[in-house]
């Protein structure tokens, strides 16, 4: 299946339970303990009923006391047997239900991580997490009991029939139509259950993307005061989560009580024929006890089963969800035989490079991109908004392949490259940097997590972190917060510079890093990024001019492709559309320069 949104099925198959078959089939042995432990607790049960119909027609009738007491014992090994059993069956096959979903858990998250970006620029984060939680709890419950238990109700039903019809075959056909008449009712009203199910499971769904979405935006929720509205559109979903659900515990209920009227209705009947048969002498006691209650074992595995076959149907649908992400293929891959990834120092050659994003097919984002950076060299490039200069980046670093044309490092093609090492040799800073949850030690090793203090210390100090991460009382180990909610923008952007530069790639990507600073941090992020630049090849997407001038060379780009380039002077004099972005910039910042003033006087200490 090749990476697209993933799709709510409109089915639930059996068949998708197969998908299952890879992560139960490497746990045989602790499947065959299981299923030992079966056998004897089911073998357990069945022979309570006989031990009882011998206590009772032979036990109370005969004068031999040990003949009393071999069948009573009888009874409590049978007992014991079955208690034995069924909890070591419990164990195991509890035991394989929470090994085998943490395996489909960590197969789906790794699936999920590779994913391109078009992946999730179609799929809600939140359905995902649904499916990596409601949707593997369900089938937690499939091999952690509801296959053991319906395996167990199949044989106990099957090894009552036979022991009703060896007991009492003139009443073994009439439970036969008696099961019958409890099934045909019980598989209607499962369907509507099932239906109902499926429903709520949706809605859960639904709870999950809509709550990851408003959380993740909080800031900008409560900025623009909408935490009623919110709160208001999360509590509507919750109250259609809950009317599908309260219509699901209706349905089973009606189910639930239907199952034990029938089953009791048929027992009391069972009883009623039996002891008209004990009357008349053609049953004795014992054989009405051993035939009652084998009757209701079997009635009971039959109620037993058509409510597992409703959770096998739930499963199989949460099954399928999970299928479809395990079967997706990011469509950028590492090559078969990957060739080695060039030495450095690294030379940066964009060939008649086409691309258009797939959710906008026909639309040229960049159109003939041609250009050039020399090995050691720092190239700006600049232009307008929608000029495809952040799509370069995402080209850079392999999240898109060109439609056409090439983007090669010491002239190998990055397609074939491996796609990890391809990554791990670039350095990149974006403009919206992601803090992790975590210590500030933990977010500068991101990329490289075995690096010595020496190398974090060296990196923070080249991104001129070092000074307010050592004033803070645990250092490197202080926790940043959620998303860094504790750090300025300056500090988040030196963190980013520190993270890409403790992997001492040979390329760096910078993407507009000071763009919404202040002055004094974007002086010392530009600082930063001065010593960050040396001995290195570095790109770089710039608006402010500041960053700009400090570059080699400047390429200008407008609708996707090169106009110009050149150093900042002789981009001047050329009153091309450099200039006039130039001249724009000059404007802009001189009605900004005395708020500029005044903010260069103060700390970025938050």
């Amino acid at each position: 299946m090749s990476e697209s949104a993933i799709q709510r099925p409109g089915s639930r198959k059996l068949s998708s339970l197969a998908a299952l078959r890879p992560f139960v089939a490497r746990y045989r042995l602790q499947i065959s303990l299981a299923g030992l432990f079966l056998l004897l607790s089911a073998a357990g049960a069945l022979a309570i009923p006989l031990a009882v119909g011998q206590v009772i027609d032979r036990g109370f009738m005969a004068d031999d006391l040990a003949h009393i007491n071999r069948w009573f014992w009888l009874l409590f090994g049978a007992a014991v047997l079955m208690a034995v059993g069924g909890g070591l069956r419990f164990y195991w096959v509890s035991w394989l239900g929470q090994r085998v979903v943490a395996d489909v858990r960590k197969a789906v998250y790794e699936r999920v991580l590779r994913m391109s970006p078009e992946f999730f620029a179609r799929t809600r984060t939140g359905e995902v997490l649904s499916r990596l939680n409601t949707d593997t709890t369900l089938v937690e419950t499939l091999v952690g009991s509801t296959v053991s238990f319906g395996i167990r109700n199949v044989l106990m039903l099957v090894a009552s029939s036979i022991a009703l019809i060896l007991t009492a075959p003139n009443l073994a056909g009439i439970i036969a139509l008696l099961i019958v008449f409890m099934i045909l009712p019980v598989l209607v009203l499962g369907r509507w259950v099932r239906r109902l199910s499926r429903s709520a499971q949706d809605r859960i769904a639904d709870i999950s993307a809509l709550g990851d979405e408003s959380i993740n935006a909080v800031q900008t929720v409560q900025a623009f005061a909408q935490e009623t509205r919110e709160s208001e559109r999360f509590g509507t979903t919750v109250e259609a989560a809950l009317d599908a659900a309260k219509q699901r515990i209706a349905a089973s209920t009606i189910l639930i009580v239907l199952i034990i009227l029938l089953t009791f209705a048929a027992i009391t009947f069972v009883l009623w024929l039996g002891a008209r048969a004990v009357l008349t002498g053609a049953m004795s006691p014992g054989q009405l006890g051993q035939f009652v209650l084998y009757a209701a074992i079997a009635a009971g595995s039959t109620a037993s089963l058509s409510e597992i076959w409703s959770q096998l149907q739930r499963a199989a649908g949460a099954m399928e969800r999970l299928a479809e992400l395990l079967a997706i293929e990011p469509e950028i891959a590492s090559p078969p035989q990957p060739v080695p990834f060039p030495q450095a120092p690294l030379r940066l050659h964009v060939r008649d490079v086409y691309f258009s994003y797939p959710a906008r097919p026909g639309v040229d984002v960049l159109k003939g991109l041609n250009f050039e950076v020399r090995a050691g060299e720092t190239v700006a490039v600049v232009g307008p908004s929608g000029a495809g200069k952040s799509t370069l980046f995402q080209l850079l670093l392999r999240f898109y392949d060109p439609e056409r044309g090439g983007i090669q490092i010491n002239g190998v093609d990055l397609r074939r490259l491996d796609l990890q090492e391809l990554r791990r040799n670039l350095g990149f800073v974006p403009q919206d940097v992601v803090v992790f949850s975590g210590s500030a030690a933990d977010n500068i090793t991101y990329g490289r997590p075995h690096a010595d203090q020496a190398l974090v210390d060296a990196a923070a100090r080249s991104a001129h972190a070092h000074e307010f991460i050592g004033a803070w009382p645990q250092g490197y180990d202080t926790f940043l917060g959620e998303k860094g909610v504790q750090l300025s923008g300056g500090q988040r952007q030196r963190i980013a510079i520190a993270r890409a530069l403790v992997k001492q790639p040979a390329l760096l990507l910078l993407d507009e890093a000071t763009a919404s600073l202040d002055a004094e941090s974007e002086r010392l992020v530009q600082t930063a990024l001065d010593a960050a630049s040396r001995d290195r090849t570095v790109l770089v997407i710039a608006h402010r001019l500041a960053t700009v001038r400090r570059a080699d060379r400047i390429l200008v780009m407008d609708q996707g492709q090169v106009v110009a380039e050149g150093t900042h002077e002789e981009l001047m004099e050329q009153h091309g559309l450099y200039a006039r972005l130039a001249r724009l910039q000059f404007l802009d910042q001189a009605e900004r320069a005395p708020d500029q003033a005044e903010t260069a006087a103060l700390t970025d200490n938050p």
